[in-house]
């Protein structure tokens, strides 16, 4: 029986997305892993379809369920958080540019059972290196194993309890918003509940990869900014 819900959000970029769900499927604790396909090309949708019984994961299609242009990561969490509690499971996000552990989700919930009145639990971010990336560089220098934290996690690898979904309806997010880390982050302290990185607990991500146009944020931030303002790309 499965001791979590797992969900990957997933825009094209194939290769790490397949990394993503092996990472899952190799994991110590037994698992449902479910990719929110939204609105990829045909080609991923493909590759998807192809290789969601080798590795074990089921495949939602976004575009099946809305007309909604992607991103869509406000249904996403609408979905899972309903199915998470039909079935009363926590909840974990693990994005498609992220590898975890074997060991990394048994870690995340055994942390659920050590820490008090827990909202969020996240994974700190490395590169291929193990040093601490975006967006966890602002922990870069903290030498303690477990932190708690009033500010933003990311939702790179992280841990919705079961307590934190019953008490804030993710229908209520906003419609404007792209993304929600900010937000559900500091709902979560509003509501009571302490959020916590787990400082040796990596995961590797390689920033930005199921969406290249983000990198232009470090080769041309220029443009990167035109996009995010003028076009209305990427708001938080």
């Amino acid at each position: 029986m499965a001791e979590v819900l797992v969900i990957t959000p997933v825009k094209n970029s194939i290769e790490t997305t397949l990394d993503t769900a092996r990472a899952i499927a190799g994991s110590s604790v037994q698992v449902k892993h479910i990719i929110f396909n939204d609105f990829s090309s045909p080609e991923t949708k493909e590759q998807l379809e192809k290789h969601k019984s080798e590795i074990g994961y089921d495949l939602v299609h976004l575009e099946d369920l809305t007309d909604h242009p992607s991103p869509n990561y406000k249904l996403v969490l609408q979905i899972s958080q309903k199915k998470a509690l039909e079935e009363n499971l926590p909840l974990l996000v693990v994005e498609s540019d992220v590898v975890i552990k074997s060991d990394t989700i048994k870690r995340l919930l055994d942390s659920l059972q050590k820490e008090k009145e827990v909202g969020l639990v996240g994974s700190v971010t490395v590169d291929e290196n193990g040093v601490v990336n975006f967006p966890y560089l602002k922990f870069k220098g903290v030498k303690e194993k477990v932190i708690h934290t009033h500010r933003s996690l990311s939702f790179c690898c992280t841990l919705f309890s079961l307590d934190f979904l019953k008490s804030y309806d993710f229908t209520g997010l906003d419609e404007a918003k792209d993304w929600y880390d900010t937000f559900i982050s500091k709902k979560s302290i509003e509501l009571g509940f302490q959020n916590t990185v787990l400082m040796d607990a990596p995961v590797w991500h390689r920033p930005h990869a199921s969406r290249p146009w983000k990198q232009l944020k470090y080769s041309n931030p220029l443009k990167y900014y035109f996009l995010k303002f003028w076009k209305g790309l990427d708001k938080i």
